[in-house]
């Protein structure tokens, strides 16, 4: 037969687990808080340091008549040299008619360079010129100097930490599928046609 002891000891046992629970659970709770608070304070930053940095990529490319997704198709054959018409819309997230026009604005300008591959003349593959490929140099050199005057605010650990945080970041967006080719809007104008002259 249990003693009046046993069971006062059950009932302390029991409550001390009941307390060590809710205790753990309180402490969840804390540190999902804390981890959203720090999530929301990460999308403000960023949302800033898009905006200034929008900002002052529309100013330098402004004397070049080229607009922001213009410069991220030069950036990209730059680095690919050659790409398809195919290729170009998927990696905008445009249908193949919109990235046409975003081509041939460049083309018009002397950026790039449209010609048929030799194995099916119905292919059109996309070149970037010496101009183009000045143009990118240049806005690379402009960033890579504003980025030096931010790191030089920083700690070299700090930098280094900065470079291991935005390399981890960079290999996770680059695992993501790429960008849907964007549907007609409500209106029925293409969505991706409000993006073509780097108004939006």
């Amino acid at each position: 037969m249990p003693t009046a002891f046993d069971t006062l000891r059950e009932h302390f046992s029991l409550s001390a687990l009941k307390t060590a629970a809710a205790t753990a659970t309180q402490l969840t709770l804390n540190g999902m808080d804390q981890f959203r608070a720090d999530a929301e304070r990460l999308s403000h930053i960023i949302l800033e340091m898009q905006r200034c940095f929008v900002l002052r990529l529309c100013k330098e490319l402004a004397p070049g008549n080229v607009s922001f997704p213009q410069f991220f198709l030069l950036a990209a054959l730059d680095h690919k040299e050659i790409l398809t018409m195919s290729a170009i819309a998927q990696k905008m997230g445009h249908t193949t008619a919109a990235a046409s026009g975003l081509v041939a604005r460049l083309e018009n300008l002397g950026y790039v360079v449209r010609s048929s591959a030799r194995e099916d003349r119905r292919k059109v593959m996309v070149c970037i010129t010496e101009k183009g490929s000045a143009l990118v140099r240049r806005i690379r050199e402009e960033m890579v100097g504003n980025l030096m005057k931010v790191m030089a605010h920083l700690t070299r650990g700090e930098q280094k930490a900065w470079l291991h945080i935005y390399s981890k970041i960079y290999d996770y967006c680059q695992t993501k599928d790429d960008p849907p080719v964007r549907s007609k809007s409500r209106r029925g104008r293409p969505m991706s046609r409000r993006f073509e002259n780097g108004t939006r």
